[in-house]
């Protein structure tokens, strides 16, 4: 349980990362530059939620396998290569934007096979790397240092070569049909994010585009013990792992709520974090975060039961739900907003993405009842 705990609390350090690459923006570069940035920032958290479907867990989800995973060789050589081009060069959005999504896919799949094959001590020197990286960057971003993005992206690098040591084991062949299932319904689910950054880009311009995506990674922080309960899951159902991450879920908000309140955003984020205006998007936030506890415990199971193709359908309803309520609040937050208790675009979006999260539970719920021991769904 200790390792687990710990292992759990080392998923800060790739959380981080896309708060890290916003503040060093928000010094670095100019307002059209930072909404680039942000936008960039998540994306790369949906090409990084590809990676880990096509590499870990395609293999988690086929039945019949020893769904052992490694970490590509040549995933870590690209991750480094790119971490090294970008330490070397002056900082440039446009550059730090095409990385990004390089850098978090190594990262997300690398966790990925840490936490699935319990490689727990090497798990950890590789976060404190990348946690350490990221926290010099903010540090000398602060101060508009070159160095800013050189620091960040060298810790990145360094936990790859971590990462990337042997293990005893090769990876399971993963069953290609169900990786077909696995890596559609993770596009249907990790698009929706990018989507509406990219409307509130469009529709409200760069100052909320970064704040929107500020509360998103901060908010961010709970999926940190979430993607750890959901990976364990994958492999077995495990009550002890539901208690450990339902357990850190609440005590992540509580921190949360008070580095808020101490003022601790407004100084990673500059100007564009005003405790004044946040505070209530982010506890909704927090709900819609916190909510994917009701989520990932009956979708692991369908997992496991190898309906990777109910999985993928109910994904794609979830994904029109997801969007269009994310849409509507967009729509509907703007005609509030304009009391300037909150920005009501951004509280509207949010709400949308609670209800969606709630929606979803209920609906993966109802499908284990009724199809978790089905043979028709099968991938």
């Amino acid at each position: 349980m200790l390792w687990s705990a710990l292992t759990i609390a080392g998923g800060v350090a790739l959380a981080v990362i896309p708060a890290a690459s916003v503040s060093i923006a928000a010094r670095l570069f100019d307002p059209a530059g930072q909404g680039l940035v942000a936008v960039a920032v998540l994306v790369a958290m949906f090409v990084g939620q590809l990676a880990f479907a096509i590499l870990v867990e395609s293999r988690l989800s086929s039945v019949g396998t020893g769904r052992r995973v490694v970490f590509p060789r040549w995933l870590a050589i690209v991750g480094i290569g790119v971490a090294v081009i970008l330490a070397a060069m002056p900082p440039s959005p446009w550059m730090l934007a095409i990385g990004l999504p390089v850098l978090v896919a190594a990262l997300e799949v690398g966790r990925g096979v840490s936490i699935a094959e319990h490689l727990d001590q090497r798990e950890l020197i590789a976060s404190v790397c990348v946690g350490g990286g990221a926290l010099i960057g903010v540090l000398l971003g602060l101060v508009h240092s070159r160095w800013a993005v050189a620091a960040l992206v060298i810790g990145i690098a360094v936990a790859c070569v971590v990462r990337a040591m042997p293990v005893p084991h090769t990876a399971s062949p993963a069953d290609e049909r169900v990786r077909g299932w696995v890596v559609a319904d993770t596009a249907l689910t990790g698009v929706v994010l990018p989507l509406v950054s990219v409307l509130i880009l469009g529709a409200l311009g760069p100052i909320d585009t970064v704040r929107f995506t500020a509360i998103s990674t901060v908010s961010g922080l709970l999926a940190i013990p979430l993607n750890f309960m959901r990976v364990r899951l994958l492999k077995a159902h495990s009550t002890l792992d539901i208690v450990v991450t339902s357990t850190a879920v609440a005590a992540a908000v509580v921190v949360l709520l008070i580095a808020n309140l101490a003022g601790a955003f407004g100084w990673v984020f500059g100007s564009a974090w005003d405790p004044a205006v946040l505070t209530i998007p982010l506890l909704i936030a927090c709900a819609w975060r916190a909510a994917s506890l009701l989520t990932t415990v009956p979708f692991a199971a369908l997992r496991r039961a190898g309906a990777a193709r109910l999985v993928t359908v109910l994904r794609g309803v979830v994904s029109l739900l997801t969007f269009g309520l994310a849409v509507t609040g967009v729509w509907f937050g703007s005609m509030i907003g304009a009391s300037g208790m909150f920005p009501g675009s951004l509280f509207g979006a949010l709400i949308g993405l609670l209800l969606a999260e709630l929606g979803s539970a209920a609906l993966y719920a109802a499908a284990q009842r009724r199809f978790g021991d089905s043979e028709r769904f099968a991938g």
